[in-house]
């Protein structure tokens, strides 16, 4: 695995086929309103985010589904059909129910379904053979209420046997939980040969799993699993009973064993930290609209996605934009020229621009509760529903160069440094080939922080550099979306399935790397 200079998420070289065996699932079942979307999983690992309900536990069970798992049967619900996953019930009668894929298998694809048109599934013979682990909730159950588990507590048994945790899996434990265990084993009692149970020491002092925490328990026995060679890890609601620090630290693990196997996971999650340790191309998100339709999103943003799954605060309108920086520059003109429009606007960094494009078509057919607009960079084009920041480049090109040219005004009384430090740090910085890193070239040179630097710069771009005519372009669409919930806005309505982005087949792709 390839991490950032940071540390905080793994690079684009991690999203890609995993030696020729990459899967990708579609889920189409009508008694889940999950009709005709389907996911592109071409990542080693790739997180799904949604409201409850929205289908994200629909999604990994689909994918589970089109494999005969090759894998210990534990690590299956049932036998790995598609009645395991999706099970008829007294409240439940599945039918009419279709499961479309398609598989990469070398250079060759394989397209199938699986189906159960009345009373019972087809297609569950002949599946593409694959080592299958699928991990739900129930493992987030503490080890006393587990089924069997209550009459192993008992004084009277004695440990039998135990599976110690070599100084490599002892080591990957400690760096996720972010303690020093002095040991972790998995053991067994006379009692029962098959249950095993977490035993853990700490300061001196050995508990077992009856005494953990559920966040032990769950990383605990997730470690002391081998991940299959070329495998298929469906885990559901990964962060569950972990931490931030925790939940980050997990997914670098993973992301390390999965190029060491050559493995794939499929996620779901509601945690903005989780998706924070994954690139764009790994993340997307299922939003469901008050009138029940689902739209797909990918390349989605932490802060967009948990913007979708809250409620609170609440704002007249909500801005998208690209980034932070294309946040901070949009601030500083609505602060010169319509500063009511901060305080009643939420502005929400989308991330990719093709996120920008997709909530662009969304507004133009006024799918989103509450008025909405969106701004592109001026350097991606015009796009439907979309609105553009000034300039036609970055905005990093926009406001240096404009500076520049003027010998940075203002900027020198504005973050109390010298005008000549000011202009020979982003005179330099200004240098490097890639545009996103002048910005903390120059704060560095100058000692001070890279979102107050840049918040100078355009604050003084702003007052020196940007039209008033300029900025009327940005303030008018923003009014007029804001006029609209005065004057009756009419709420979402059902968007064209043919709206979604499709792959060469015509097929609507959950996820487009």
């Amino acid at each position: 695995m390839v991490l950032r200079a940071s540390g905080a998420k793994i690079t684009q070289q991690f999203c890609h086929g995993v030696n020729g065996n990459v899967s990708k699932a579609a889920g189409s079942a009508k008694a889940v309103s999950f009709d005709e979307h389907s996911q592109d999983c071409g990542a080693f690992i790739m997180a799904i985010v949604g409201e409850n309900g929205s289908g994200k536990s629909t999604v990994i069970q689909s994918a589970a589904s089109v494999y005969e798992s090759t894998a210990p049967k534990h690590f299956l619900k049932g036998r790995g059909f598609a009645s395991d996953y999706f099970p008829n019930t007294t409240w439940d009668d599945i039918r009419e129910v279709e499961i479309k894929y398609s598989l990469l298998e070398g250079d060759k694809r394989k397209t199938d379904t699986i189906r159960n048109p009345g009373e019972r599934w087809h297609g569950n013979y002949g599946r593409s053979e694959r080592p299958v682990v699928y991990i739900d909730l129930s493992r987030i159950l503490p080890v006393a209420a587990r089924v069997g588990y209550s009459r192993i507590a008992k004084t009277r048994h004695k440990e039998k046997e135990a599976r110690d945790f070599d100084k490599y899996r002892l080591e990957r434990f400690n760096q996720i939980m972010g303690r020093t265990y002095d040991f972790a084993k998995m053991s067994l009692t006379d009692v029962d040969p098959k249950r095993r149970v977490p035993v853990m020491g700490f300061h001196g002092c050995g508990y077992s799993g009856f005494h953990q925490g559920g966040g032990e328990t769950t990383i605990a026995e997730l470690i002391q699993t081998d991940m299959p060679k070329y495998g298929l890890v469906l885990i559901d609601e990964i962060e569950t009973s972990l931490h931030p620090r925790s939940q980050r630290r997990l997914i670098r693990d993973l992301a390390e064993k999965c190029k060491e196997n050559e493995s794939q996971i499929i996620l779901t999650t509601h945690s903005p930290f989780i998706l924070d340790e994954l690139p764009y191309e790994a993340r997307a998100q299922i939003i469901q609209t008050e009138d029940g339709k689902k739209s797909i999103v990918y390349g989605v943003s932490p802060e967009f996605a948990m913007s979708k799954m809250d409620d609170i605060p609440q704002y007249d309108c909500d801005i998208f934009v690209e980034d932070k920086r294309s946040q901070i520059l949009l601030i500083e003109i609505l602060v010169k020229y319509a500063k009511d429009i901060v305080l009643n606007c939420r502005l929400i960094s989308f991330g990719a621009a093709s996120v920008g494009r997709a909530l662009g078509i969304m507004v133009s057919q006024k799918r989103f509760p509450k008025p909405s607009c969106v701004f592109l960079d001026g350097d991606q084009g015009s796009a439907t529903g979309c609105n553009q920041l000034p300039g036609q480049d970055p905005p990093e090109y926009v406001v240096f160069g404009a500076l520049k040219a003027a010998n940075w005004p203002g900027v020198a009384a504005r973050t109390g440094r010298p005008h000549a430090d000011i202009v020979d740090a982003c005179n330099r910085a200004m240098s490097l080939t890639n545009h996103r890193d002048w910005i903390n070239n120059a704060a560095t040179q100058l000692l001070m922080g890279g979102d107050i630097l840049w918040q100078a710069l355009s604050a003084e771009w702003v007052n020196h550099c940007l039209p008033p005519e300029e900025a009327r372009k940005i303030i008018q669409p923003i009014e007029d979306a804001k006029l609209g919930s005065k004057t009756g806005y009419s709420g979402p309505i059902t968007i064209n399935i043919s709206t979604i982005p499709t792959d060469a087949n015509g097929n609507t792709t959950l996820f487009e790397l």
